[in-house]
This record gives C-alpha cells, sequence and structure tokens, in this order.
C-alpha cells in the first residue's frame, strides 16, 4: 500500500532533516580533539547522556514492532524493560566504577586489561562487523517503511537517510550525537503520547467502551507462566532481559561510549537510571498503543484495509489514514528519528573502537590530534559508506534479513561472556579462553541452524526458544572457562 505524504508534511521531514545537518555544522565548530569527538570531551549532563542511552534501546523498528506485538499478542515485552531495573543497580554498582576508574573509551580495552589483549581484538572486530549489519538493517526497513509515504525510490530513499546522518556525525561527533538524540527523543516520546492521547478519547468513549474488547482478548497479558522455554513463556523473557540488558550496558560501545561521556562516575551513574527509568514507561505506551489499535480497530466504526495481515503493519496504517495533516510528517518524522539516533551512534561508535582498539594500539601510538581526529571522520564516512551499500543489497535479497539476525547472533558470540569473567576477576588463560568462546559460538550455531530437522536427526534439534540461544550460550562460555579454571589450580596443586 501507498499512502502519500502531502506538501505540508514533505516539508516537515525537510525541514526536520535541514535541522540535523545544522547541529552537526554547530557542533563543527566545538570537535577539535579526538576526546571531544569520541565522549564531547565528558562534558554532557547526565539527563542528556541518559536519554542518549534511552535512544539507543529504540529505533524506528522497535516503534513499529513494539505495537505490533502487543496488537499480535500481548504485552509480554515489558518483561524485558523490567529487567532492566535490576541489571542498571548491577551496572551502576559494580561495571561503571570500574570502567571510570580505568578512564574506559572503548569498552574493550577493559577486555585486555583482565583477560588478555586476544579477548580485545576478538569483541572489537566483532563489534564493528555488526555496526555496519547493523546500521544497514536500520537504514533499509526504515525506508522500507518510509517508502510507503514518500513518493521517491527506496533506493534514493537509503542514500539519503545515511548522507544525511554521516554528514552530522561526522562533523559533530558524540556531541552532535547526544543532542540530537535529545532532540529526537523530544520528536518520539511527544510523538507517541500524542497517538496514544487521540486513541484513548476513542477506545474509552460511550457507549462503545471499545477497550473493553481488548481486555477480553488478553491484550494486556504479560504473556504465558508456564515453566517451559520452547516458547514465549514469562521466565523465556526474564532470561533474555536479564542477558541482553547486560549485554548492552556493559559489553556494548552504543550504550557505554555514552554515559561515558558525562564528567563524573556519579552521573554516569545517574545517567543509566535515567535512561531506564524512561525507557520503562516509554516502553508501556508503545504496547499501550498496541493494544489500543486492537481496540480502535474492533468497532464497526473503523476497519482496516484487507492487505493487513499482521500487527507491524498497523500502526502505519494508523498513521496514514487516521492522523491530521502536520502531525502525520510529525509522527513520521519520530519514527525516522529513531532510526537515524541508532545509525549515527553506531557510526560514531564503530570509529571510536577503530581508533582506540587498532590505530593508536598498533599503528599510530603517538598520533597528533590532527591525525587522530582525520581518522576518526574518515571512519565515520567509510562505515557509513558500507552501511549504505549493505543496506543497497538487502533490496534484492528477501532472505538477507533473516540470515542477517541469524550471523549477528553468531557476532555477539561469547563477547557477553567475556565480561563478566572480566568483572568477575576470573584468570583464564589464552587458549582455555578462545576454546570457551568456540563452545559459546557452537551453541549458538546449534541454537540458530538445527531445527525443524527430519526425524532421524531430531536427537540433534534444538527446540528452545531462539531469542535466549544468546543466554545460553554465554552459560556455557562461564561454565566451561570456570571448569578450565578449576582443573587447572588442582593440576597446580598436584604437580
Amino acid at each position: 500500500m501507498n499512502y502519500q505524504l502531502g506538501t505540508i508534511d514533505t516539508a516537515i521531514l525537510l525541514l526536520y532533516g535541514l535541522v540535523l545537518v545544522g547541529m552537526g555544522v554547530y557542533f563543527f565548530r566545538k570537535t577539535k580533539t579526538s576526546e571531544q569527538f569520541m565522549v564531547a570531551g565528558r562534558s554532557i549532563p547526565a539527563w542528556a547522556a541518559g536519554i542518549a542511552v534511552m535512544s539507543a534501546y529504540t529505533s524506528s523498528i522497535s516503534y513499529i514492532a513494539v505495537p505490533g506485538k502487543a496488537y499480535d499478542s500481548n504485552w509480554h515485552p515489558l518483561i524485558f524493560a523490567l529487567t532492566a531495573l535490576p541489571v542498571t543497580w548491577f551496572v551502576t554498582k559494580y561495571v561503571i566504577p570500574h570502567y571510570r576508574k580505568n578512564n574506559i573509551i572503548s569498552v574493550y580495552r577493559y577486555l585486555e586489561d583482565k583477560i588478555g589483549e586476544w579477548s580485545r581484538v576478538y569483541a572489537s572486530f566483532l563489534f564493528v562487523l555488526f555496526m555496519v549489519g547493523r546500521t544497514a538493517v536500520i537504514l533499509y526497513l526504515s525506508s522500507l517503511l518510509l517508502v510507503s509515504f514518500i513518493d521517491i525510490d527506496i533506493r534514493m530513499l537509503i542514500v539519503i537517510i545515511g548522507v544525511v546522518t554521516i554528514i552530522y556525525t561526522l562533523m559533530g561527533g558524540m556531541e552532535a550525537v547526544i543532542w540530537t538524540d535529545v532532540m529526537q527523543s523530544v520528536i518520539m516520546i511527544g510523538g507517541v503520547l500524542f497517538v496514544g492521547y487521540i486513541l484513548s478519547t476513542v477506545i474509552f468513549s460511550k457507549p462503545d467502551f471499545l477497550i473493553q474488547n481488548a481486555i477480553d482478548a488478553d491484550k494486556f497479558s504479560l504473556g504465558d507462566t508456564s515453566f517451559s522455554i520452547s516458547s514465549r513463556t514469562i521466565w523465556v523473557m526474564i532470561i533474555y532481559g536479564l542477558t541482553e540488558n547486560i549485554r548492552n550496558l556493559m559489553a556494548d560501545q552504543n550504550y557505554t561510549q555514552k554515559y561515558a561521556s558525562t564528567a563524573s562516575e556519579k552521573k554516569a551513574k545517574r545517567s543509566v537510571w535515567i535512561a531506564m527509568l524512561m525507557y520503562l514507561p516509554l516502553t508501556a505506551i508503545f504496547l499501550y498503543i498496541g493494544s489500543a489499535l486492537f481496540a480502535f480497530y474492533s468497532g464497526s466504526a473503523h476497519t482496516l484495509d484487507p492487505s493487513i495481515v499482521k500487527g507491524d503493519q498497523v500502526f502505519p496504517y494508523f498513521i496514514a489514514t487516521e492522523l491530521p495533516v502536520g502531525m502525520k510528517g510529525l509522527i513520521i518524522a519520530a519514527i525516522l528519528a529513531a532510526s537515524m539516533s541508532t545509525v549515527d551512534s553506531a557510526l560514531n561508535c564503530s570509529a571510536t573502537v577503530l581508533y582506540e582498539d587498532y590505530y593508536r594500539k598498533y599503528f599510530k601510538i603517538d598520533a597528533s590530534e590532527k591525525n587522530s581526529i582525520n581518522f576518526l571522520r574518515l571512519t565515520t564516512v567509510v562505515w557509513g559508506i558500507l552501511g549504505i551499500v549493505f543496506a543497497l543489497m538487502f533490496i534484492n535479497a528477501k532472505s538477507a534479513l533473516d540470515i542477517w539476525w541469524q550471523i549477528s547472533g553468531i557476532f555477539g558470540g561469547g563477547i557477553l561472556g567475556l565480561f563478566l569473567l572480566a568483572i568477575f576477576n576470573v584468570k583464564i588463560n589464552r587458549k582455555d579462553g578462545i576454546i570457551s568462546v568456540i563452545f559459546s559460538l557452537l551453541i549458538i550455531i546449534w541454537g540458530t541452524f538445527l531445527r525443524d530437522l527430519p526425524s532421524n536427526y531430531s536427537w540433534l534439534e534444538c527446540t528452545i526458544d531462539p531469542i535466549i540461544i544468546g543466554a545460553l550460550s554465554t552459560l556455557g562460555l562461564v561454565l566451561l572457562a570456570l571448569l578450565f579454571v578449576v582443573f587447572n589450580k588442582k593440576k597446580q596443586i598436584t604437580s
């Protein structure tokens, strides 16, 4: 389906793009050193860093997918947001003090300090590869959504979004990333609050009281409470939420670099709490919109187009057919904002990791500030172009997205396990560490690819919910590493 925006809505989107470029130009004058480019000279207020961390949790995909989940099923994604609270306590109490004490910019340096150089190279290399894919996926899927509203070829749209994001990111560095994230978050939150209000005025009005239809359909449930890990139960979501949130806030440069941009340990901790205390109600609002959309279209006055077959399509349809002129453009800008805030962070963090973990460590140890800033800007452009190229490749490869998400699971293999070993000071030699990582990768491959096998191979089949394979691989790595430690200690005692 195609719902073209009018002149006013299109003008709003163009103005939004110009504002972003203008912000990049403004911060360009302030970004003169490598530290300013990477962590904004550690001058960002805690509240702004918190909003930026929160924005890293949301993208144009979650903007559509989370309401879609609630429309199709229930509120089980809220459990992911709830598990962020105990994780935030853990990260602020045990992780951030370590990072601030060691003046960490690239979080992967921490692995070298605790485990060894090989772990830093492994984790940082997988991260920058993953960022190319993440940038490509976000550019492609957000363009696929927006092309329904804008009369432009999807290839051109991918290039435009990518180039605008590259421009303000390379010019303004982390300061531009964070302050544009703040602006984009305001637009995003304002947009979802407006949509929530519009829907509420309809579904709570008498005599229809349409909200009852969503209640009767169990749309506000948190999910199945049975003790099973083969389906999307509450327990599966708790395992997934705890694991993924720890990985995000402890081992993902996208998040750690933003709270590293604050002036002190206290402010870094406060920024993470601000992020999570915003993310939880925002997730609830997204889910409420999904349930409210179910109630809205359950009445006789509003019907879905027959071509709408899944929840992900309902919110865009509502935006196109129910919102007034002007507000429609702002909501589309909010979706675009969520996309660009993900991409700008990916580009800046990729440049930072390439600089900190490779350029300054192996090639130019005593690099001048001019060479450093030039390298950071160059790698921002290169990684942005790679993201655009791979996004364009996705257009003609329909199965590429599924394949990418499978590969991305492998790219993340073992990294969280290594960070957990590091934070708890588990000493492991290089050989045993590499074997443990390989074991975790084998678990991911088993859990990802060995499904729906012929009956004679059913004993090999994985029936665990795919969403917690990452948690299982992390557990496997940690347990095997601990076994190596125990074995080596016994060997030393007996020898």
